[in-house]
């Protein structure tokens, strides 16, 4: 038990032995403090309306929530129906791929609490609400599905880069990631070659 001050409610019930692996997980505030959220009317996040693509991903409280969102192209026909726990990075992952004309409206469902398969269900629901599949889900999945992630780490910002690689690196680390040891020892011994290459 501490004695010199008192830590936060979070971390009084780390075990000694633990403390050093939760630091270094929950090293900086905004990974452990919840954000205040405050909802504008207009840009309500119900799941009901349509709303526009750069309205919604200018507003503040849309920075960082979880969801299932549809993209609507300028005639108002879906392209895609997804979900994702941060829809702000998603959505501007595919404006990026696939352009504004296509990427104009949007249709977003938050979840306070996300669970991939209450996700999954409302995002199929929505799916069998239209006539037909959207391309996004179907023919042109390729575009939208399988490089969201890619597309969204080519928008991120250095700083945002940055913080995700060393987020991703911690996890690698928690998890004794063997391939992070593989990957060291290749770097070393292509580096004991360019050495010993160029004595």
């Amino acid at each position: 038990m501490e004695t010199q001050h008192n830590p936060t409610i979070e971390h009084q019930n780390v075990p000694i032995n633990h403390r050093g692996l939760h630091d270094f997980l929950y090293s900086s505030d905004d990974e452990h403090t919840a954000i205040e959220v405050s909802i504008t009317p207009e840009l309500t996040n119900n799941g009901t309306k349509i709303i526009d693509l750069a309205a919604w991903c200018t507003s503040p409280q849309n920075a960082k929530i979880a969801g299932v969102y549809a993209v609507l192209d300028a005639e108002h026909c879906t392209q895609y129906i997804g979900y994702s726990r941060n829809v702000l990075l998603s959505l501007n992952g595919h404006v990026t791929q696939n352009g504004e004309r296509k990427c104009t409206f949007v249709r977003v469902q938050v979840f306070k609490f996300p669970k991939r398969q209450e996700m999954e269900d409302l995002r199929d629901a929505w799916i069998a609400e239209l006539e037909s599949t959207p391309p996004g889900n179907a023919s042109e999945s390729g575009m939208w599905a399988s490089t969201v992630g890619e597309a969204a780490k080519a928008i991120m910002s250095e700083v945002q880069r940055q913080a995700y690689e060393e987020k991703k690196l911690k996890l690698r680390k928690v998890m004794a990631d063997t391939t992070l040891s593989k990957v060291i020892c290749e770097l070393f011994i292509k580096l004991r070659i360019c050495f010993l290459l160029l004595q």
